[in-house]
């Protein structure tokens, strides 16, 4: 049985009604971030969760999501650098990009300089369908930060950063900022 510190006793979970991070001692010792863990994996349920329900209207799943971010916030990318970022095989990208291209939502455009480069744009039913998963996501994102001080979104973004391997973690910080700097 877990028990909780409640201004200054100790109760039962069940008798907690509004618990605050500050009041809840940790489950499992520090050491082992069971704690952060666990909120880590309710925080992207529910992250997910309304892309996941626009998703489905369209038969898509989330590796659609993901296709559909990156190339709107990186027009005229290559599938190349789509597959590194993804880490996943070209034969599951080739899977998602053929509906997704079927669909209306992405074109692909040969490169300039290089005609067997492949590069990936959206569509403007692609960039709206984007913006309908953005905006849920969005607005959580939103809603967290503002319960949080004013230095939270760049606290938050260097956690997120840190959690990335480290050998990508340069890459990564490149891509993301330059997303931002251009959006």
């Amino acid at each position: 049985m877990t028990f909780v510190v409640n201004d200054g006793k100790y109760v039962n979970m069940a008798d907690v009604i509004t618990p605050s991070r500050e009041r809840i001692a940790p489950i499992f010792p520090k050491e082992r971030y069971d704690d952060l863990m666990s909120l880590l994996f309710f925080a992207y349920r529910d992250f997910i969760s309304d892309p996941d329900a626009i998703l489905a209207r369209y038969d898509f799943g989330r590796a659609h999501h993901r296709v559909l971010h990156f190339v709107t916030c990186h027009p005229g990318m290559r599938v190349a650098d789509l597959l590194d970022m993804l880490k996943i095989t070209k034969q599951s990208l080739g899977r998602v990009l053929k509906q997704l291209i079927t669909g209306g939502y992405i074109e692909q455009q040969p490169g300039e300089t290089d005609r067997r480069e492949r590069l990936l744009f959206a569509t403007s039913e692609g960039e709206a369908l984007a913006a309908r998963l953005r905006e849920p996501q969005s607005r959580r994102i939103e809603r967290a930060l503002a319960r949080l001080g004013p230095d939270a979104r760049d606290t938050v973004a260097d956690f997120l950063l840190n959690m990335v391997n480290e050998a990508e973690q340069s890459d990564v910080a490149r891509r993301v900022f330059e997303e931002r700097t251009s959006a």
